[in-house]
């Protein structure tokens, strides 16, 4: 069984393929960078909402990066990890039994990003 590992593991093994990836395609990076600021700024919904959002879809669309990633905004962003359990429990939902595997990565990197501890 092939062991997976999430949170800042995940995003240490894509930084360097990301940064490589950027050099490659510059202007579609840069662009993207562009839409990602504009999409979590604080607009309607504050940034920490946003990224429990992007959190969950992470999930439902399987992506170990996105899980990471999204889980380290909500961190950043003061998400608890009750807040992060609810919005999970909402993708098993949406999504069945492919949530049930993906959510708890996602709580996991979580946990790793706020520090481990339970907020």
């Amino acid at each position: 069984m092939e062991l997976h590992i999430h949170g800042t593991e995940v995003m240490d093994d894509l930084v360097p393929l990301a940064r490589d990836f950027r050099h490659a395609a510059p202007d579609v990076m840069k662009a993207f960078g562009e839409l990602h600021r504009a999409a979590m700024s604080p607009g309607a919904l504050d940034t920490k909402t946003k990224e429990l959002i992007a959190l969950a879809i992470s999930v439902t669309k399987q992506c170990d990066g996105c899980i990471a990633s999204h889980a380290e905004g909500a961190a950043k962003a003061g998400a608890t990890e009750a807040e992060v359990a609810d919005a999970l429990g909402v993708t098993v939902l949406m999504n069945g039994g492919p949530a049930t595997v993906y959510g708890p990565r996602a709580l996991s990197a979580f946990r790793d990003f706020a520090g481990g501890v339970a907020t």
